[in-house]
């Protein structure tokens, strides 16, 4: 046989596209093409798959072959092509038939990834997770054959047929019959447990108020700024945060760990627990939303269904911060080139903090800062940013009685019930946490009552708030009223919710 036709994925972004691997071997002199808009990384498997059919014990056909990989107009960059373009070969070529000896292996229902070293052995390849996930969207009946490193990333995709082999050769045994390969065997992710490492809001003295917005933020999915004077704790809290936020379960899980494997950061020991990114403030826009060539996720996806913490806020570009506006927003991150258009998901968390000024003292003995410092630092922080933050605080430095105090304090594991608790409440309520609510979900279970309403009216007349904003603060309250068993919305909620939209001082 001249012709064969094997079947394979790639990625674009994080979603996975089937592609056509076509292998054509003719007449003429001796060549190896591969056409269909391969980047580098798939052209010089060339040499790879020569060598790797060699070592394996095989020949390489001296003829004219040519790869076609469809469809033509999708970009393919990932050494995932190798091993079924040397499948393609070994079946074009008549080296490779089924288990009767004589006609090529049944291959319309399997599909094939991994990069071929130069021996034959298969090594592991980026983003097998999002390849998984694609498959059982488009095709959960065909089987599944990838490399043997990559099988913890196939065990946590319920329902996938999959097999792993480790060398060309026991895949061509498997596909012609004379040794089949093992499925598989799914493995329920572990429960995940932040408090391992040892961060818990015992540590924590003092900062009631800053402790209390915090557990609205994780029980409602809210997004929080912090200002106050450095050593108030700012860092200390937010790297707490992860110890009393639900774990991710299901497609959340799922999703955000596909995310990770395209860059290599996959643990299937820590598939439950929900991303916490903490990016220095020199990080660049593309570094932060995504970008590159070919488009890779940013921080801001890395963080999906988890929290992006932004310490030293106003330090940020202007730029990067200002790109995180849309994704606040929509929760995703729409990454255009002139040769195609890459969406990431990007529904995080967001957390902030920042010092009052450049000093970090402003408003004590101890601040050098001029009015005009104070106001150019604070600018740096725009006021559409400020607009789709829902709490805002302002942290005061810990007395030193407190600090070196003995009394213990509420630990992680207190505060994550009630944050559970309240979240099963909104799912089962509404199917989302309180901060995702759209503006029909906001009419709909954020109504406060009669005191409610009229304090809420005044608020924002009274605090020229936006829509936006105006929405913001009744999700916070249903929130609040979540944490208190209340089905209903009180003035004590919203008039709480108030309060954190007040500070810190920033000017805008």
């Amino acid at each position: 046989m001249s012709l064969a036709q094997v079947r394979c994925r790639t990625t674009v972004g994080v979603d996975s596209h089937a592609v056509d691997v076509e292998t054509h071997i003719g007449n003429g002199l001796p060549a190896f093409h591969i056409v269909g808009l391969p980047a580098a990384a798939v052209r010089e498997s060339r040499e790879r798959v020569r060598a790797a059919l060699l070592h394996a014990g095989f020949e390489f056909p001296n003829r004219r072959i040519t790869v076609n990989l469809t469809p033509a107009d999708l970009p393919k960059d990932s050494g995932g092509f190798d091993l079924p373009i040397a499948i393609g070969v070994l079946v074009a070529s008549g080296q490779l038939t089924g288990p009767d000896g004589r006609k090529p292996p049944d291959l319309d229902a399997t599909e094939l990834v991994g990069e071929l070293s130069l021996t034959g052995k298969l090594r592991p390849v980026k983003g097998l997770l999002a390849i998984a996930l694609g498959l059982m969207r488009d095709a959960p009946v065909r089987e599944l054959i990838i490399p043997a490193a990559d099988s913890a990333q196939a065990a946590v995709v319920p329902g996938l047929r999959a097999v792993a082999a480790g060398h060309l050769a026991t895949v061509c045994a498997h596909l012609d019959g004379s040794e089949p390969l093992a499925a598989i065997e799914p493995e329920p992710p572990a429960p995940a447990d932040e408090r391992a490492n040892g961060a818990d809001f015992a540590d924590v003295r003092g900062q009631a108020v800053a402790r209390r917005a915090l557990e609205i933020a994780a029980a409602g999915r809210h997004s929080l700024l912090m200002s106050g004077p450095p050593g108030a704790g700012k860092s200390m809290l937010a790297t707490r945060l992860p110890s009393i936020l639900p774990p991710a379960t299901g497609a959340d899980a799922l999703e955000s760990a596909a995310i990770l494997a395209l860059t290599g950061r996959f643990r299937p020991d820590a598939i439950a627990a929900r991303p916490f990114r903490a990016p220095h403030h020199s990080a660049s826009t593309a570094a932060l939303i995504g970008g590159g060539n070919p488009p890779r996720p940013g921080e801001a996806s890395l963080a999906h269904h988890g929290v992006l913490f932004l310490d030293e806020l106003p330090e940020f570009s202007r730029a990067a911060l200002e790109a995180l506006r849309e994704p606040l927003e929509t929760g995703a991150v729409v990454v255009s080139r002139a040769a195609r258009q890459v969406t990431f998901p990007a529904a995080f968390q967001l957390v902030a903090a920042m010092n009052p000024c450049p000093c970090g003292h402003l408003g004590t003995p101890d601040c050098r800062c001029s009015a005009d410092q104070v106001q150019r630092y604070q600018r740096r922080v725009s006021g559409p940013l400020l607009d789709r933050i829902d709490l805002r605080i302002t942290l005061a430095r810990v007395d030193e009685q407190v600090l070196l105090g003995a009394r213990p304090a509420e630990s992680s594991s207190a505060i994550a019930q009630r944050v559970a608790t309240a979240t099963e409440r909104q799912l089962a309520r509404q199917g989302c946490p309180n901060a995702l609510l759209d503006v029909a979900g906001v009419n709909r279970w954020c109504r406060p009552d009669a005191d409610g309403h009229e304090l809420l009216m005044r608020a924002a007349a009274g605090l020229r708030l936006s829509a936006r904003a105006l929405h913001r603060v009744q999700k916070v309250a249903r929130t609040i009223a979540d944490l208190a068993a209340r089905e209903g919305l009180q003035a004590q909620d919203v008039r709480e919710a108030l309060g954190y939209r007040q500070g810190p001082n920033v000017v805008s």
